[in-house]
């Protein structure tokens, strides 16, 4: 009895011969054109022999890319003719820590063919002790791609919101009638409502202070820097170049493994930042505190924001004996455990209660969102956690 199908159901088992993978996946889809070739781009990473050419059963090869650096040229060609540029990142993620192919980009022929973005920014900085001499500029260049495009993505936000923070930070109680902030010198007044006039009566104004070339606020980022936190590492780089351009905030840029590295002199170029940094390694909290305590001056004006997740290597109880002390200061110390957009990030429980007991709650914060975490704190409003940490 012949069987018929709908243009609906062929459309489903095609899909479903795409998902699975493998010729007997049980659908009895055969695919042509492009639908094979994308197969065949999946199959080299997803379903790849350890060696390029191994033979399967029965003789037949099975796909793979293999070591073989013209080949995997090709792959990175293929996948990015087949898919979006977000999946694209993704495959070549997977292909570096299931392939081992982080050998190849020592090439300057395959970094040209990759698509540039931050997990791999963080792979050619943990190769960057290998890079041969003909890749380092190409690497650099890659490096400097990624950080354009973050720079574009996040720098005006981040000015306009934290120049708005600073002017508010900066309310006067006898301004000009063009700097009165009447929402808050409403607020500030209410117990003077006249109701059988309809009117409050403004006894204290509330304004703006005028911009001034002054120094405000002090921000010390400081960035744990071990593998883990590689993306993070990358945004906070950006970061700590955009801050520093702003003439109201003296930034510090602190990295740190269980040495202790200002990078505060280069921040000028986010790109020297990063190629400054070492990915990997241990991590001692305790020590890098110290020295960023050590470089507050005006702790009521300072904000020091701790990058990392938290699994010290180093003395805990000194940890928090200096986060203790800080607060008490006056310094507003804020903890991320990742600042990406990689979702939740794994970290140190303990620790991270720890810090919320002493009124420093650790949280994960997204690029996008680290603009109103920093402006709640130069304005010192309750910081915005994420409910859901």
């Amino acid at each position: 009895m012949a069987v018929t199908t709908t243009p609906a159901a062929d459309e489903r088992l095609r899909r479903w011969r795409l998902v699975l993978g493998g010729e007997a996946d049980g659908t009895g889809c055969t695919l042509r054109g492009r639908d094979a070739a994308m197969d065949g781009a999946l199959a080299a990473l997803y379903r790849g022999a350890p060696e390029e050419g191994r033979a399967g059963k029965g003789g037949r090869r099975s796909a793979g890319l293999g070591g073989s650096a013209p080949q995997v040229a090709r792959w990175l060609g293929d996948i990015r003719t087949y898919f979006p540029a977000t999946v694209v990142q993704l495959m070549q993620q997977d292909a570096i820590t299931r392939l081992g192919l982080d050998r190849l980009l020592l090439e300057p022929e395959m970094l040209a063919a990759v698509e540039p973005d931050v997990h791999l920014v963080g792979t050619l900085l943990s190769l960057k002790h290998a890079l041969p001499e003909t890749t380092r500029e190409t690497a650099r260049a890659v490096v400097g791609t990624v950080v354009a495009e973050l720079e574009r993505r996040l720098a005006d936000r981040t000015r306009a919101t934290l120049g708005g923070a600073l002017d508010r930070s900066a309310r006067v109680s006898r301004p000009r009638h063009r700097d009165i902030d009447w929402d808050r010198t409403i607020r500030a007044n209410l117990k003077n409502h006249l109701p059988e006039h309809g009117t409050v009566v403004p006894e204290r104004l509330v304004g703006y202070a005028r911009a001034r070339r002054a120094v405000r606020k002090d921000v010390i980022l400081c960035i744990d820097q071990s593998g883990s936190m590689a993306p993070s590492v990358v945004h906070s780089a950006v970061f700590g170049a955009v801050l520093a351009s702003m003439p109201s905030l003296d930034t510090r840029l602190v990295v740190f493994d269980t040495s202790v590295v200002d990078l505060t002199e280069q921040l000028t170029d986010p790109v020297d930042v990063l190629f400054a940094t070492r990915l990997g390694g241990g991590t001692d909290i305790n020590r890098a505190l110290a020295y960023c305590q050590s470089r507050i001056t005006r702790p009521s004006e300072t904000i020091v924001v701790l990058i990392s997740d938290l699994y010290e290597g180093g003395i805990r109880d000194g940890m928090l004996k200096r986060v203790a002390a800080m607060k008490a200061a006056g310094v507003r110390f804020i903890a991320l455990l990742a600042l990406s957009d990689e979702g939740a990030p794994a970290y140190d429980h303990a620790h991270a209660a720890a810090l919320a007991a002493l009124g420093a709650p650790a949280f994960a914060c997204t690029p996008d969102a680290f603009p109103d975490v920093m402006a709640a704190a130069i304005e010192k409003r309750p910081i915005p956690v994420p409910e859901h940490r």
